[in-house]
């Protein structure tokens, strides 16, 4: 994601209740840090939950002012609560219209990242919440995606990322991403390359874990060189890719992965490894698409 030099916001998509605001504090907080500017986003026509409960106005133009009104009331209380967090914050309000998943893909052509929240809902629930919205925003995006989970992450006092990798240019681009967010951070950064075991198990492990081995110290090396600073662990795990990633993260301050793999040693693909890390990943979700 860019620095101060490139002054694309980041934007946040708003969940309409007013209790769960872990992205919208985790995106003010990347915005701070970076010194970015923020853009709050609410879709108008999405009932909030004060509208909810509520009978429909008699008549469309009726219904559509009481739609408005709450999308502005969102806006106001995020922005308020954003000013209270980081007093000096540029922020940017924008009541859009249209699917919300469409609006974020079409947000995420100016953005440094979209952030998005979760609580590894249904369908059903918290628009901006679910994954019917995360999965397509992260499968046409033009910038990194982050989906936050509610409530807030316990993480360990020694402060790491992790990032898989397998070797594609998708990974590749999320290893970039990664360097950058532990070195934002003064985080360690593990980088993990996931070997499924084959059908003859120990017998044809050796060859493959090698390979594994010279293929992850190549894609860390130049990164590396750039980010001294950064305390770097790097291992060939054996196992799924879900279950291993899910689990280093556990207590980590974020997981990236990209949005696509090669479908090698990890097979990072969207739908697959993607959906399963944001369903079961404790701590945030950065996806990153190759650039370009």
């Amino acid at each position: 994601m860019p620095g101060p030099a490139d002054r694309r916001p980041i934007v946040v998509g708003l969940d309409p209740d007013p209790g769960h605001r872990m992205a919208l504090a985790w995106a003010a907080d990347e915005a701070a840090r970076r010194r970015l500017p923020l853009r709050l986003v609410h879709v108008e026509g999405v009932p909030t939950r004060g509208y909810r409960g509520r009978e429909v106005p008699p008549s469309w133009e009726e219904w559509n002012e009481e739609l408005h009104k709450a999308g502005q009331q969102v806006l106001e209380e995020a922005a308020d609560f954003v000013a209270a967090r980081h007093p000096q914050l540029e922020v940017e309000a924008l009541l859009a219209e249209g699917e919300p998943v469409w609006v974020l893909r079409e947000q995420s052509r100016g953005a440094a990242a979209v952030v998005l929240g979760s609580l590894h809902l249904n369908r059903r629930q918290a628009v901006f919440g679910s994954h019917s919205v995360a999965l397509p925003v992260m499968a046409h995006t033009h910038c990194p995606v982050v989906v936050v989970p509610e409530p807030e992450h316990i993480t360990q006092e020694l402060a790491y990322f992790v990032v898989g990798v397998d070797g594609s240019e998708h990974s590749a681009a999320a290893v970039d991403v990664a360097f950058e967010e532990a070195a934002l951070h003064g985080a360690e950064l593990r980088a993990l390359l996931v070997s499924e075991p084959g059908p003859l198990r120990i017998f044809d492990e050796y060859e493959p874990q090698q390979k594994c081995r010279r293929l992850l110290s190549e894609i860390v090396a130049g990164r590396q060189a750039r980010f001294p600073e950064v305390d770097l662990r790097h291992e060939v795990v054996l196992g799924h890719p879900v279950k291993v990633l899910t689990d280093a993260s556990a207590h980590a301050l974020g997981l990236v992965v990209g949005t696509r793999g090669r479908g090698g040693f990890v097979g990072m693909l969207l739908g697959s490894v993607s959906q399963g890390v944001l369903q079961h990943a404790a701590c945030p979700v950065i996806a990153v698409p190759t650039p370009g």
